[in-house]
């Protein structure tokens, strides 16, 4: 997908620009016709919103050409912490892009995973907060990347278990990314692992297109389904986000007139009202997840949208989905960043 869409041109003036954000959620990177790298995010980030820090994401991207291949996803936690440093220095006027990081690492390596794991924790500069290991999966495979190898049972295998269970001595959480129809899978896994934080990303992943398209009210009530049964675990968090790609078939990509803030908040208000009902402001948190969102709406209309569907909320409410649920994760560099700044 393009990250040159419409959306970019059109842009609103920020609701309550005073509102600190953390972004939860956002890429780096380089491909075929799509570039967001700093200078990209810079111009997001210049639309008026109070964004004081972002978590970066692993995306597949800036690996290590040399060395073993278990290793080579420690080069993008490399790159993103030189990201770091760089707006650390003053390059951003404050934000503090990368604040956090969250990497890549082949959990099915069982045991082998730690000293990767090992590598992030050096390679991050205090700021590797966790891993996220691909697991979508489904039936239809024109529906996930075959970048991310997988299988429909991956984390119920020995070998992935016994590379999760790396991450908890570690104070290492889990990026879930994972299509909805997984969720009682991941309920599972995090039965198993009480104690092990689990990120689910993107509202748990809804799929709205292909076999799923004319299943619309059933995605969602299979989908409410699981995620009450997810929010049974305390160890669980979600990110409120990712529903401008494609997959979430809502078609605001497709539509000529980039879309408005109150178009999003209605579409996505279902959704991101029961993720809140469930698991309550302080377990979940925004995201932008740009640049996958991009080809959908711009990004300061995307935070927009956010603030309408969070209206109702107590300021306290507010800060927990806009900056407080992403400090509680583990990582020491952005709870410390957040009590400095008398956030």
């Amino acid at each position: 997908m393009s990250a040159t869409h419409s959306s970019a041109a059109h842009s609103e003036e920020p609701l309550d620009p005073g509102q600190r954000i953390v972004d939860a959620h956002h890429h780096l990177y380089e491909r075929p016709g799509v570039r967001y790298l700093l200078g990209e995010l810079k111009a997001d980030l210049d639309s008026g919103h109070n964004v004081c820090a972002t978590v970066f994401v692993q995306a597949r991207s800036m690996l290590r050409t040399r060395g073993p291949e278990a290793m080579k996803p420690v080069g993008e936690t490399e790159f993103a912490s030189a990201v770091a440093e760089q707006c650390e220095s003053g390059d951003r006027d404050g934000v503090r892009v990368c604040a956090a990081i969250v990497g890549q690492a082949d959990l099915t390596l069982g045991e082998g995973v730690r000293p990767v794991l090992q590598a992030h924790i050096a390679a991050g500069g205090g700021r590797f907060r966790g891993v996220r290991h691909v697991a979508t999966w489904d039936a239809d495979g024109s529906l996930i990347s075959p970048a991310y190898p997988t299988t429909e049972d991956l984390m119920a295998t020995t070998a992935f278990r016994a590379g999760f269970a790396q991450l908890g001595p570690l104070g290492l959480s889990f990026d879930a990314w994972i299509l909805s129809p997984q969720i009682p899978r991941l309920t599972a896994l995090a039965q198993a692992f009480p104690i092990t934080p689990i990120v689910l990303n993107h509202c748990g992943g809804i799929v709205r297109i292909g076999p799923y398209a004319r299943q619309k009210d059933e995605v969602f009530r299979q989908w409410s389904v699981a995620l009450r049964e997810l929010a049974d675990c305390p160890n669980v968090m979600v990110k409120l986000g990712g529903l401008g790609m494609v997959l979430s078939g809502f078609g605001f990509d497709t539509r000529q007139q980039a879309a408005t803030s109150e178009e999003l908040a209605a579409a996505w208000r279902p959704w991101i009202a029961h993720c809140i009902a469930l698991f309550g402001p302080g377990r979940c948190m925004f995201e932008s997840n740009f640049p996958a969102d991009r080809g959908s709406y711009a990004y300061g209309t995307g935070w927009n949208a956010m603030k309408r569907l969070a209206s109702g909320f107590p300021q306290s409410g507010k800060d927990d989905l806009f900056w407080r649920s992403a400090s509680l994760l583990p990582s020491a560099c952005l709870t410390s960043l957040l009590v400095a700044e008398g956030l």
